[in-house]
């Protein structure tokens, strides 16, 4: 109200000035003066009210301070001095306050009345400016003090904004830890001694960082000087600070969707993105301000132009007053510089936290999943969630700010464009509300494609890793091609979607890049029409903010599909969060009266799926009593092992109870081995008892298998235990459930894969010796192994049909006498074998047969050899392991594979097309700004140069002309970008899935799966859209270049040291970005490796207890991945910051070059036009584009890496075609055969020479190790011998192509396999037999009966891994394919290991029948197994130890089957 009584009064100007002046000095001063004294210890107490009182007093004497003016003194001159002062003075108190306060003080966290007085101050310091800018220019001149006052207020306020947030101790977060997540407090950022440094010291730069470095990222400097000088590994990059460690980011997390999710049920989408926002709120705070203070020095500039032509085209304007405009100028673009770089750089840390967070609770969740959720969600969904959809998530950061920051930037422009053109604004405002209108079609539609596009990707990695997991047996079975046609199948189905997406986000682009040049062709021909005059200073303050306008018009379409894409990533973690858990209370305790019952269920009944009554346990009433030995026995599918699943409480109840004394311990049927060294298999997150271990060792036979490994149990063991036999894997499984020292023993037939000597030994050292005092329950299959069972239960369809000891049961003569039967058979048989009258229990005590084929005194200089190079290889450095770190190329991006990729597609013949279509557009607009400028006068006292009509017809025409252009442009790139990605994937899969098997054995499939994933993900979008981004980049800066130079050529000058200098900052920068870049994609392969290996081991996992120890090793990788990114980012902000530091002083030198042009040479709109060019003057966006484009190129490198792998021996050998009869007979013939599974690796065959004649049945039996498995994967050429050959009906194998061989042969290997899909298209997945053919092969292998009644039949449903079928169902699937194949050699690697002795004996039988005149080689662990074969080859060492017919080498009384056998014998009859 006083305001306009000022000037109704008569007041003059100054008064108006001291009014407005005082009132936000005196504001700002009470503020200041009084909060020191406000709070003490964190405690608000009452103000001082004399000072108030005195400071109100004092407002009101300034306001008519005006008067002093009258007597000589100028008021303003008064005011800028007393405001000098008691700002000096204000400040002066504030810093002896804070350094009596904090100086000596622990806490780190400025009080936060400070820091609202702070973010106050620097509010009410930018409206002061405001205010003096507006006075400046639309009244008087004020003095310089007040500038410099005010001026050095904003940026000090700004100061202590960001040190209000950032003064934050290191460990104000522990707290937070323990509820969530109790840990061992030894374990910390810096586990396994990888805590990182820089220049030998333990830093963390960005925690110990003062205020400077933070503000100019100089705390980076010391990694880049170390970059500069050597190729950086992740031990070079510094830890991250406590505050940004995944373990804390997730306590926050959790603790935030927790609370919200305590008052509603289940995770949602909304709850998601609110436990999200406020884990981050900080960062959305300061990026908020950051976006605020950014938006509003961008339009300085503008806003400005028109005030800069006019000063030139005025003769006798001060000159002064257009260096004012200069150093404001330079002012708004410093704000500008320092706010986005602070920006960008919250908030890519912003997207580093939302990734930890999110990488962290899906793995939380994968580790309490149900069995049953666990198989309605495969792998390639879930690594999908990894790879795509949290990164997507994790990147809207980006866009975040952008929902609120596209309307305010609207709007600013539309008010300057109203303050220049007036009603012309209103059209501009139309034209922009269709055209942000028009983004809601276009965001369905990319909603639309972007969901199919990811629920294809889905499939097809679904497949690919499925693939991935089981290559030996599509190797073995000659189906790699097949599974690689499928998936390149399921990839052209995946591009139609990516096709869709790719063109609508081009027609998008082109749509919205246009949509300025729209705009402006709209409001000019509106001010045409309307007779609203244009002149060049208002022209070009229009197409400056139409510049500043296509910012956000362009973001647009971005922001929307990013908020498309994000939605749908969102939507789909949320459904993964809300799968069913493993339901709780399942198990209960029991109570202390019942301390001699181990396990108890009563009236149990169980379903894997609840919602349907299908019952796969039903009424079972059993009770195990504390130190009894339980064996649970039964047919094929009986539900042994889902028995043991339940009382793990993996199964859901449906009825009953189960109840539990003391802990578990577990061994699964198929062996779950970690990536990782054996030791850390075995101790499994235990402490190191030397003795304990030892001892362990002994009893599970594995320190001999040790001693072949170079390095021992430090042997690092490759994805799912590849380099180690199927007997080693289940031996430390057997350890690690024995070094656990539990209660309670669950055994799920754990003596299958070994062979018989280990088995006895295992059996009475762990389960007769260590575990004697304790609980254990054991499946098994073998007879010999029940005698010395306490109880036994036997089932049958899913129920407990049988239950006592041995002896009890048999005489009961019902279903147990099925499984003991044939073994008696078996044994009768081998009894009746005449061993010339010497009974088989004296046989260890003969002398040695000199006719045996290998002799003792070899073996013992076989095992000198073998002892001298096991101390060579231990000596060994760390390259002979057989999995090694994952290579990464070194230096720069060669220019080979920017060749490589731009030369892909249509041999380059579009790249020169793009670039002069983009350059074209850029001379289009330059000349249609010049058009604009020229023909338009300076001032209206000017007359027009052209009609009003030529004006806008000229212009539209290179409007149109470059619109085209960008069409042009966008199209081509589309078309360019979507044929390579094709091109890249199907080379990189080809060359995969024609990689020889050892390429897979020592590579983790996480690194395939990142490549088939994220690169490629990168290749299909990223990288097509970052070239267009750096060809709009250059050729726009050469554009700004060339219209500044063409004004004034001193400005080269200035230019070429400039660029000069950004060039080397850039050269320093690259060494240490590129290499963190690379980081980064080494860094997330282990994150999904751990993630699927998990997966797979769930029930192992929970059994242990380990999921806490899981979840460390997860925050540990997460830290890993993240670290590079941090500093990666802090590598970006810091080239940029310095690349707009210089741009800004060469635009203000520029400046100072054009006023130095004298007046009448130039046009003031040719002049005006190379300031408004000079506003968006930086060679930033061309460093940071390349270098972006670098980072995204390391995906194309890394897959060209994988294509380039060598390859397998040719397919088909076109010379060397076999008779479509071979093999006709199947006689095999070895010759000096030497086998190894890497050149770094020492031999595993040795000199082996043997014949398998044809047509005869020959077992291969041998100690676990041995290198049985070996010779058959030699065999069928998955490893090619180091020398020697074999051959097959006379025909060198080497010499023949892969699938002629691998085709002819079949094998039913040691683990087996099933696809997910149906039953039909895992017996036949090449589609070549009937269902009567199917039909016949599943009644042969005992499977008929058992497929007939599932209500699918032969369309019956396999889930992910075969899950919903047993090992020896799908071990019987496996042999149904060979039935169907009728091959003429037949390889049984352990194929009946997993069923009962009956269904052994049958299939042998079968095998008998329907291969009479088929070579066939049983290698069996069951010595029952190999007693009707022709002849016995016993391996030992890789050599060949003994063959003969069984009768023969029994009859040896020495000879080491006989001693086999006889063990067997009197195992059974103990």
């Amino acid at each position: 109200m006083r305001v306009p009584k000022l000037i109704k009064e008569g007041g003059d100007l100054q008064d108006l000035v001291l009014f407005q002046l005082s009132h936000t000095i005196m504001t700002s001063f009470r503020m200041e003066l009084l909060l020191p004294f406000s709070e003490s210890n964190g405690e608000l107490v009452p103000p001082r009210v004399k000072e108030f009182v005195w400071l109100v007093s004092l407002e009101k004497i300034l306001i008519r301070i005006g008067g002093l003016g009258k007597h000589g003194w100028s008021g303003l001159k008064v005011v800028a001095q007393l405001d000098f002062t008691f700002r000096t003075l204000a400040w002066i108190v504030i810093s002896i306050y804070l350094h009596i306060r904090y100086s000596y003080s622990s806490e780190h966290m400025f009080p936060i009345l400070l820091r609202i007085w702070w973010v106050f101050y620097f509010l009410m310091s930018c409206s002061y400016l405001i205010i003096l800018l507006d006075l400046y220019w639309n009244y008087a001149s004020l003095p310089l003090l007040l500038w410099v006052s005010n001026l050095v207020s904003v940026i000090t306020g700004l100061f202590f904004c960001y040190v209000g947030l950032f003064g934050y101790g290191k460990n104000k977060d522990i707290h937070l830890l323990e509820p969530l997540l109790r840990t061992n407090s030894s374990r910390n950022n810096d586990d396994d001694g990888q805590r990182s440094c820089v220049n030998g010291d333990d830093v963390i730069p960005y925690e110990n960082a003062t205020i400077i470095s933070i503000c100019t990222f100089s705390w980076i400097q010391p990694l880049l000087a170390l970059g500069y000088k050597k190729t950086l590994d992740l031990e070079d990059v510094p830890q991250l600070a406590n505050c940004d460690s995944a373990k804390v980011i997730f306590a926050h997390f959790m603790k935030k969707l927790e609370f919200d999710h305590g008052n509603g049920g289940q995770v949602s989408t909304l709850k998601l993105v609110k436990a999200l926002i406020l884990s981050v709120w900080k960062e959305i705070i300061w990026t908020t301000l950051f976006s605020i203070i950014s938006t509003l020095a961008s339009y300085i500039g503008p806003y400005l132009i028109e005030a800069f032509v006019q000063d030139l085209d005025n003769p006798h304007q001060l000159k002064y007053k257009g260096y004012v405009l200069v150093f404001i100028f330079f002012i708004s673009k410093l704000l500008r510089c320092f706010s986005e770089r602070h920006l960008f750089f919250q908030l890519r840390k912003m997207g580093i936290k939302v990734r930890a967070a999110l990488f962290a609770i899906i793995f939380k969740k994968n580790l309490t999943l149900s069995s049953h959720a666990k198989q309605g969600h495969n792998s390639g969904e879930n690594i999908n969630l990894i790879c795509v959809d949290v990164e997507r998530i994790g990147f809207f950061s980006w866009y975040l700010h952008d929902i609120w920051r596209v309307p305010i930037q609207i709007f600013l422009a539309l008010l300057i464009l109203y303050t220049k053109l007036g009603l012309a604004s209103i059209v501009t405002f139309i034209a922009t509300m269709i055209l942000m209108l028009a983004n809601i079609p276009m965001g369905k539609l990319q909603e639309k494609f972007q969901g199919e596009l990811m629920d294809s990707k889905d499939q097809r990695m679904k497949v690919t890793s499925e693939a991935l997991r089981n290559m030996r047996i599509l190797k073995l079975q000659g189906w790699e091609m097949k599974f690689l046609a499928n998936i390149i199948e399921l990839r052209n189905f995946e591009t139609r979607w990516l096709k869709k997406l790719l063109y609508t986000l081009a027609m998008t682009s082109f749509f919205f890049l246009s949509a300025p040049m729209l705009v402006s062709v709209v409001t000019f021909g509106f001010c045409v029409l309307m007779r609203i005059p244009l002149e060049s200073g208002k022209v070009l303050s229009a197409i400056a903010t139409f510049e500043i306008l296509q910012v956000p018009i362009y973001n647009l379409p971005d922001t929307i599909s990013m908020i498309v894409q994000t939605k749908v990533s969102l939507n789909r973690i949320t459904s993964f969060l809300c799968l069913d858990d493993l339901y709780p209370n399942i198990v209960q305790k029991l109570s202390r009266d019942n301390a001699n019952i181990a396990v108890e269920i009563v009236n149990g009944n169980f379903s894997w799926d609840l919602y349907f009554s299908n019952l796969i346990l039903k009424d079972l009433n059993f009770r195990v009593y504390q130190g009894m030995r339980v064996a649970v026995c039964g047919s094929i599918g009986s539900g042994k092992s889902s028995l043991l699943s339940c009382i793990l409480g993996e199964v859901p109840k449906v009825s009953g109870a189960i109840k539990l004394n003391g802990t578990k311990s577990y061994v699964a049927q198929s062996p779950w081995i970690q990536s990782g060294k054996i030791i850390d298999n075995i101790l499994f997150g235990k402490e190191m008892e030397e003795e304990r271990y030892e001892m362990i060792l002994e009893a599970c036979s594995l320190k001999k298998d040790l001693e072949f490994f170079a390095f021992g149990d430090h042997t690092i063991i490759g994805d799912r235990g590849v380099n180690l036999s199927g007997g080693q894997k289940q031996r430390i499984q057997i350890a690690r459930a024995l070094y656990h020292d539990a209660d309670i023993y669950l055994l799920d037939d754990p003596f299958s894969a070994v062979d018989a000597h280990t088995g006895t030994h295992l059996f009475k050292e762990c389960l007769l010796g260590i575990l004697s005092s304790k609980t254990v329950i054991y499946v098994t299959h073998q007879v010999e192994f029940l005698y010395s069972a306490d109880l036994i239960l036997v089932m049958q369809n899913g129920m407990i049909t049988q239950a006592g000891k041995y002896e009890e049961i048999l005489n009961s003569e019902t279903d147990f006498m099925d499984l003991v039967g044939s073994h008696a058979k078996a044994l009768t048989k081998l009894s009746s074998i005449d061993l010339g009258g010497t009974a088989l229990d004296n046989m260890s005590n003969g002398e040695e047969d000199h006719n045996m084929l290998c002799r003792e005194k070899s073996i013992q200089d076989d095992e000198e050899i073998e002892s001298k190079n096991y101390k060579i290889d231990k000596s060994a450095e760390q390259e002979g392991q057989l999995v090694q770190e994952e290579k990464r190329e070194k230096g720069g991006v060669s220019f080979s594979i920017y060749w490589k990729y731009a030369t892909a597609a249509y041999k380059g013949v579009f790249v020169p097309l793009i670039v002069l279509a983009q350059f074209f557009f850029q001379l289009l607009l330059i000349f249609s700004c010049y058009w604009m400028v020229l023909a338009t006068p300076v001032s209206e006292d000017v007359r027009p140069y052209v009609s009003e009509s030529t004006l806008i017809y000229v212009y539209i025409a290179l409007t149109f002309g470059s619109s085209l252009c960008v069409l042009i442009r966008s199209m081509l790139i589309v078309i360019v970008g979507f044929k390579t990605s094709t091109l890249l994937f199907n080379k990189m899969h080809k060359c995969i899935f024609r990689a020889p098997l050892s390429f897979f054995d020592s590579t983790p499939s996480g690194r395939i799966i990142n490549r088939a994933s994220v690169d490629q993900s990168a290749v299909d979008t990223s990288i097509p859209h970052q070239i267009e981004e750096l060809l709009i980049s250059i050729i726009g800066f050469l554009g700004v270049i060339a219209v500044m130079s063409q004004v004034a050529w001193q400005i080269l000058i200035v230019f070429i040291p400039m660029t000069v200098t950004c060039i080397w900052y850039r050269q320093y920068y690259i060494f240490a970005a590129r290499e963190l870049s690379r980081l980064v994609g080494v860094c997330q392969a282990p994150i999904i490796q751990h993630f699927s290996e998990s997966s797979l081991g769930l029930t192992t996992i929970r059994c242990f207890d380990q999921e806490e120890r899981f979840m460390d090793t997860n925050f540990k990788l997460v830290d890993g991945y993240s670290r590079p990114k941090f500093y990666f980012s802090g590598a970006v902000e810091w080239l940029c910051f310095r690349l707009d530091m210089l741009a800004s002083i060469t635009y203000v030198i520029s400046l100072v070059f054009l006023f130095l042009v004298p007046k009448g040479i130039l046009s003031p709109g040719v002049i005006g036009l190379a300031v408004t060019y000079g506003l968006s003057f930086s060679m930033q966006g061309v460093v940071w584009d390349l270098s972006s484009l670098e980072n995204k190129m390391i995906s194309v490198e890394r897959i060209l890496q994988y294509a380039c792998i060598p390859s397998e021996h040719p397919v088909l050998v076109e010379e060397n075609k076999l008779d479509r009869e071979w093999p006709s007979h199947g006689q095999i013939e070895i010759a000096d055969l030497q086998v190894r599974y890497a050149p770094h690796l020492p031999l595993v065959l040795r000199g082996l020479t043997c014949t398998f004649p044809g047509g005869m049945n020959i077992g291969v039996v041998g100690r676990t190790g041995s290198g049985k498995s070996t010779l058959v994967q030699t065999l069928f050429r998955i490893l090619e011998p180091t020398t020697g050959q074999i051959w097959i009906d006379g025909i060198n194998i080497s010499k023949i192509g892969l699938h002629d061989l691998r085709s002819r042969l079949s094998i039913v290997p040691q683990e087996p396999t099933m696809f997910e899909g149906t039953l039909r298209n895992n017996l036949d997945p090449l589609d070549e037999y009937n269902d009567e053919q199917i039909w016949e092969a599943l009644d042969k292998c005992q499977l008929g009966d058992k497929v007939r009644k599932k209500e699918g039949k032969l369309d019956s449903a396999v889930t992910e891994n075969g899950e919903n079928w047993s090992l020896g169902q799908r071990q019987l699937v496996c042999l149904g394919r060979t039935l169907l194949k009728k091959s003429k050699i037949l390889v049984l690697d352990e194929a009946t290991a997993s069923m009962d002795t009956a269904t052994d004996y049958l299939i042998h039988q079968t095998l008998k029948k329907h291969f009479s005149g088929s070579t066939i080689i049983t290698i069996a662990h069951r010595i029952t197994s190999i007693l009707d074969a022709d002849m016995v080859l016993l391996l030992d060492n890789g050599l060949v130890l003994e063959y003969d017919s069984p009768t023969k080498l029994l009859e040896v009384k020495s000879s080491s089957f006989a001693k086999l056998v006889n063990e067997y014998t009197r195992r059974f009859n103990s």
